[in-house]
């Protein structure tokens, strides 16, 4: 039992209410879907739009029309979304400009000559292993199950998956170019300081936890002469076409490779990773059975830690993450713009967008700035939101229109 004056609980509801239904009313527009690889967060969403879609728009309409707070948040809420898209422009624009620059001076340095092509072909790759995943046979000896990973990028995710890979009996390494030597010890990691130093202990498994951004600079410092020649790469990205394409143009052919996805983190994942989405593609394995059973393995860490284990393209995971992943991180971001406050009012939907506000307030613009730009499907996902909100402005102004217009007429007859 709440008892506030009626002027509160206006100023209030705009929020807890209004914007609540404001969103849904948005994401519905967007025409969101639920797919294999759904997010907490984006599961959230879905929910809040079927709850809104329930209500008429006539209830919608008597929230922004009765409430003189409405119209402020309304306008609040389009200057935070175009804020957000002007964020994104800005940093896309400079990232350009520096590639430009960049390609410029390269070019001049050149001097006229014939120049190395800047894309090398692909090499082709292995047929796709099509098996059903299998967890790793008991009968086998444990010498033989436990994997040498070496972990790339010894940040908090880095050390995050280290830390139940060390728990299963693994051998790990770790390089990072700061130093979590200190780190590493308490979690029974095996650090190095050396990039060089860390190849020539020949693990079967290189685990790239390095950011988007940093990923390319990363990869083509690594001294492959030094690994074996059956190297098994594997990345843990929010996209994956990116990567895939990276490690097919730069890894020799030789070496392994697969793309995966944890769609957890130390947050999502702190209580552990039952029924948590793990999104993996068997990219280019090769057909000896050692590989093959080397592969497993690693994808046995995750499924023995009760995953959800989903085997998809690289393709159809930025396909669906566009909406699961980069829709969810948007509508978090430009509501953290309005600086939403909790009320004595809070409704269970307003409780889940303070929560998304929240979650993805924890990672950095970077990590958003990546899913916008190394996603191909992103822009689509920004530019269906965009149409949804102006449309869902003009249904609401068209309303006032004709009333406005209906009340003229009738006053003057």
């Amino acid at each position: 039992m709440v008892e506030m004056s009626c002027e509160d609980h206006d100023r209030y509801a705009a929020s807890s209410q209004f914007i609540t239904h404001t969103v849904g009313r948005i994401l519905k527009e967007s025409m969101l879907e639920s797919t294999p690889i759904n997010t907490k967060g984006y599961e959230s969403l879905l929910g809040l739009v079927e709850n809104t879609a329930m209500d008429s728009f006539d209830l919608y309409y008597g929230l922004f029309m009765f409430n003189k707070n409405s119209l402020e948040m309304l306008e609040k809420l389009d200057l935070a979304f175009e804020d957000l898209r002007k964020q994104l422009i800005a940093w896309l624009h400079r990232v350009v400009r520096n590639q430009l620059i960049e390609n410029g001076e390269r070019l001049h340095q050149l001097d006229g000559s014939n120049s190395h092509a800047l894309h090398r072909r692909a090499p082709n790759e292995s047929a796709l292993l099509h098996s059903s995943f299998a967890s790793n046979n008991s009968s086998q000896s444990d010498e033989n199950t436990k994997l040498k990973i070496a972990i790339v990028g010894f940040g908090n995710f880095g050390q995050f998956l280290a830390k139940t890979i060390v728990s299963q009996g693994h051998e790990v390494l770790a390089y990072s170019r700061s130093d979590y030597s200190d780190v590493a010890r308490k979690l029974g990691v095996l650090y190095f300081s050396d990039v060089d130093d860390l190849c020539e202990q020949h693990p079967g498994v290189i685990l790239l936890c390095t950011s988007i951004i940093s990923t390319v600079k990363v990869l083509k410092s690594l001294p492959f002469q030094r690994l074996k020649r059956s190297t098994l790469f594997v990345d843990v990205l929010s996209v994956k076409e990116f990567p895939r394409n990276l490690f097919l143009q730069h890894l020799p052919h030789d070496f392994d490779v697969l793309c995966t996805h944890p769609m957890f983190g130390p947050e999502s994942g702190k209580n552990g990773w039952k029924n948590l989405p793990f999104v993996y593609d068997k990219v280019r394995i090769g057909n000896e059975e050692s590989r093959i059973l080397r592969c497993y393995r690693f994808l046995d860490i995750f499924a023995s830690e009760g995953c959800r284990m989903v085997e998809m393209s690289c393709a159809e995971h930025d396909r669906h993450a566009a909406g699961s992943q980069f829709v969810t991180h948007t509508t978090g971001r430009f509501l953290e713009k309005l600086r939403l406050k909790t009320t004595p009012i809070n409704t269970k939907g307003y409780e889940t967008l303070l929560s998304l506000v929240k979650n993805t307030g924890r990672d950095s613009f970077d990590l958003y700035y990546s899913l916008f730009l190394y996603n191909l499907n992103a822009m689509e996902q920004l530019e269906r939101f965009d149409l949804a909100f102006e449309s869902l402005k003009k249904q609401l102004f068209n309303r006032l229109h004709s009333i406005y217009r209906k009340q003229l007429f009738e006053n003057e007859q």
